[in-house]
């Protein structure tokens, strides 16, 4: 039944800027505040005040329609969006309409196998958030208007994707992207990143979009694919059976996994668009444009592909290390701290990022730019295990070392008494003692029978007598010529 349909699917992201004060006003953005304190009277609406626009709203929406590839509008106005509910004081809210700054952009998703895909953008555009009702109480709802005000991009896309899967691949770029921009920290869970879907469906071979509705209320990306996948399936049933999709706004159930009506879904003109009085056009000229354009990080779909053609890195290497910026900057300023660079230590480098690194972050629950080893630092690490000063279990202690001071490896190698024993002479006297001793007369016999597992056996017995200094490899090499003799 639902492999005879086919998905029509378009987003809306809003995304929450790290502006230091809201849109048009000075009052603070910082969340957790308590509730109707971040407030004056421009974002209360209180008759006679004029707003006043942010120029860091304006910067932070030309990356990302740089970014994104978009044509940027020279000359570009706010609206007056009208809607009356109890968390708009206003009773509208400043935003864009007819001409938005940013407009007929793309972005890339990437399938598991690696087919690629350009998603439209009609249009990426400012305007100011509302704010939040908050019904935990029997019978009434509270009004927190701290949001009010709070300067917000939305990145609209064409009607271009055709799963749920790719929906939220589609949001992951996103998040990637205005993360890597640093004008949004990508929290979901805090309302920083917001997305609404529209979904219809049609039967396959036809070219006539069905009647959509819109699902609201997802807060992270599992919740956007499993949301969207319960809607298409929902239309299927319906016109299956007969009925007709109704246009309406649908709420996102994540606990009982089902989607709930809200209301119907307004057009355009519900909400009587018309060009704000009291703000100016904004103008763009080519100056500032190119200076926001010099300013602009790499593009990570760029990084991912220099890392893997510059460094010979794996594709899913450079798609863990180029996902955030802050990453990738870590993996190339470690790299600066090898002795000498060559393939091998390179992927020692990456592999210690993905595993130790980001389990640290984890762990603690801390950002990246918090993570306490320099990056320098840990290619300094590699490098010890590279030249065989120290093994791989000793630079473990040594990078559990690091996160509590920071030292240089090296310092703490030499503090500790760390140095791999790499005198071969003295290897084999170890070896020799362990060899001949009674005690292990049944391994040899076993070893030398052919039963090669046993020589872990030898390598742990060496390992401790040398408290883990002994160089692996001679060990190895020493311990093969004592047991087949």
């Amino acid at each position: 039944m639902k492999e005879n349909y086919e998905a029509v699917i378009g987003l809306e992201v809003h995304a929450q800027l790290k502006t230091k004060t809201k849109a048009f006003c000075s009052c603070t953005i910082k969340f957790g505040n308590e509730p109707n304190s971040n407030v004056c009277p421009v974002c209360l609406g209180m008759p006679g005040t004029l707003p006043v626009l942010n120029k860091n709203l304006v910067e932070f929406i030309l990356r990302m329609g740089l970014i994104t590839y978009c044509k940027i509008r020279e000359r570009s106005i706010f609206a007056r969006k009208n809607y009356f509910y109890p968390d708009l004081p206003k009773g509208y809210q400043i935003s864009q309409y007819e001409e938005p700054i940013c407009e007929f952009g793309f972005v890339e998703i990437e399938s598991d196998d690696g087919v690629r895909k350009k998603i439209g953008l009609t249009r990426i555009h400012m305007e100011e958030d509302a704010g939040k009702l908050i019904h935990d109480m029997e019978s009434d709802s509270l009004v927190d208007v701290n949001r009010c005000g709070t300067p917000l991009i939305e990145i609209v896309s064409e009607p271009d994707l055709r799963s749920a899967k790719d929906a939220a691949r589609y949001l992951q770029k996103i998040h990637q992207l205005v993360t890597y921009l640093e004008i949004c920290d990508g929290n979901m869970e805090e309302g920083s990143l917001r997305c609404d879907a529209n979904v219809s469906i049609r039967k396959k071979g036809e070219t006539k979009l069905g009647t959509k509705a819109e699902v609201k209320n997802m807060n992270s990306f599992r919740n956007v694919e499993r949301a969207i996948e319960y809607e298409i399936c929902r239309q299927t049933v319906i016109i299956e059976s007969g009925g007709k999709v109704v246009q309406e706004t649908l709420l996102w159930d994540a606990e009982k996994q089902i989607v709930n009506s809200m209301r119907s879904k307004e057009e355009a003109h519900d909400y009587r668009y018309f060009p704000d009085p009291d703000l100016v056009p904004i103008v763009v000229d080519e100056k500032w444009l190119a200076k926001v354009k010099s300013e602009l990080p790499e593009h990570p779909t760029t990084r991912r592909a220099r890392f893997i053609s510059d460094y010979g890195l794996p594709k899913y290497d450079a798609d863990v290390l180029t996902q955030e910026k802050h990453y990738a900057e870590y993996f190339e300023n470690a790299l600066a701290g090898l002795s000498n660079r060559t393939k091998e230590n390179i992927k020692s480098v990456s592999n210690w990022i993905m595993t130790n690194v980001l389990r640290v972050v984890s762990e603690k629950n801390i950002s990246f730019e918090q993570f306490p080893i320099a990056a320098n630092n840990l290619g300094k690490l590699v490098s010890l295990i590279d030249n065989g000063t120290i093994s791989n279990k000793l630079a473990k202690e040594v990078f559990e070392e690091m996160l509590k001071s920071n030292e240089e490896p090296n310092a703490i190698v030499q503090r500790k008494g760390l140095v791999q024993v790499s005198d071969s002479s003295e290897i084999e006297k170890i070896v020799r003692e362990i060899v001949s001793n009674p005690a292990n007369a049944e391994q040899v016999q076993k070893y030398r029978s052919g039963n090669e597992k046993v020589l872990a056996y030898f390598v742990g017995e060496i390992m401790k007598a040398t408290k883990g200094k002994a160089n692996p490899k001679i060990v190895n090499e020493v311990l093969r010529k004592y047991l087949s003799n």
